[in-house]
């Protein structure tokens, strides 16, 4: 899989990453990490800026604590803290179902698009084919 195609994304550009392309880099997946980890090379250099929202951080540490590996989620949640965190309020649930409806996308994926939107992103960062439909932002995946 080759890497993401970061032609055009400025220095200092936030970008709102969804939970798979996390995933992927912080447990080393050697299919799709490759794919993303140039974008958190940007990051790590202080390029760009990530934003996460409050449901991403939620579906990053099931994992961890799903197998009850406890520190390890309390080091996946500093990572993301140390981030631009996004809350879900009622702006952010209102696009996100305007989104639902015209474009007919999943409501966490909705979510997402509607938090990037609400805080001016530059980009989103997935790896869902979902987002393809979306004109609105410019989607990393």
């Amino acid at each position: 899989m080759e890497p993401l195609d970061l032609t055009g994304l400025a220095t200092g550009a936030l970008v709102l990453v969804d939970s798979a392309p996390i995933v992927y880099c912080l447990e080393a997946n050697p299919r799709f990490a490759p794919r993303f980890q140039p974008l958190f090379d940007r990051q790590a250099a202080g390029e760009i800026v990530f934003a996460v929202t409050t449901l991403t951080i939620a579906e990053v540490l099931t994992g961890p604590l799903v197998a009850g590996r406890e520190e390890l989620a309390r080091r996946y949640r500093a990572v993301m803290e140390s981030w631009q965190v996004i809350a879900l309020d009622t702006d952010i649930a209102e696009t996100a179902a305007r989104f639902r409806a015209s474009l007919r996308l999943k409501l966490p994926d909705a979510i997402q698009l509607a938090s990037a939107i609400n805080v001016n992103a530059d980009a989103l960062a997935t790896h869902d084919r979902d987002f393809s439909r979306v004109m609105a932002l410019r989607i990393l995946a």
